[in-house]
């Protein structure tokens, strides 16, 4: 049986390099990448196409849930895994509803993480037996079916940061100055506190933003500003 190819994917440099050791120390399994953000991870998950990617939620800038579909389109092939400290019903929820192939939490056996990588690498959703009942009580609580398939990604990925349209109107000075901070991982609370602004004002500076470059997520707009050296 060919290695699972993975790309971990955590801000936390000791936590990642401790959990690439004890990954390699499984056979069949195969650390082909690291990333310490969403933005990072999608640069290299369209070259890497990674069997599983794991993934934590509680990222710099833009959070793990936010960054699954994005990363299922850039890799239409590959499972996301959730790996992370966050018991929230809703957490958990989102991730699989945005493609998630499963959720766990950061204290699970190294020998049951192999075996969840495993299953989900054949299609089979996981999810940590301690939030089964979270799980059920919050689709329940949405009318929607516990563990549904996510649904398939689009036959030919997007790029990860579309060139900007022809004719697009330029950035003001003050979206140039919110886009950096994107860049640099800094969620809107963040944002407004450095730019002395309302957080309201970030987020209809952040949707001017896209409009703009023609990208459809903020987790885009990171990767845009990076690629193009935007971030001082």
């Amino acid at each position: 049986m060919p290695n699972i190819s993975i790309l971990v994917v955590d801000d936390h440099t000791l936590f990642r390099r401790g959990l690439i050791a004890l990954l390699e120390q499984h056979p069949g399994l195969q650390v082909v990448g690291e990333a310490g953000d969403a933005a990072q991870a999608l640069r290299l998950a369209p070259a890497l196409q990674p069997d599983i990617i794991l993934l934590d939620n509680h990222l710099p800038g833009v959070a793990g849930i936010d960054a699954v579909q994005d990363l299922r389109k850039l890799a239409p092939r590959t499972r996301v895994l959730m790996l992370t400290v966050s018991e929230d019903e809703q957490d958990l929820a989102m991730a699989l509803r945005n493609g998630a192939q499963g959720y766990l939490l950061k204290t699970i056996d190294g020998d049951l993480l192999a075996q969840a990588i495993e299953r989900a690498a054949r299609g089979e959703p996981v999810v940590s037996p301690e939030l089964m009942g979270k799980l059920v009580a919050a689709f329940q609580s949405q009318g929607a079916p516990v563990l549904a398939p996510p649904p398939p990604p689009p036959a030919e990925p997007p790029a990860a940061a579309p060139a900007v349209p022809d004719g697009a109107a330029p950035l003001s000075p003050r979206e140039e100055e919110v886009l950096r901070e994107i860049a640099r991982g800094a969620s809107n609370k963040e944002i407004a506190r450095t730019l002395d602004i309302a957080e309201t004002t970030v987020k209809i500076h952040v949707q001017h933003i896209l409009r703009k470059l023609g990208l459809s997520s903020r987790v885009q707009a990171a990767v845009y500003a990076s690629d193009r050296g935007r971030i001082e």
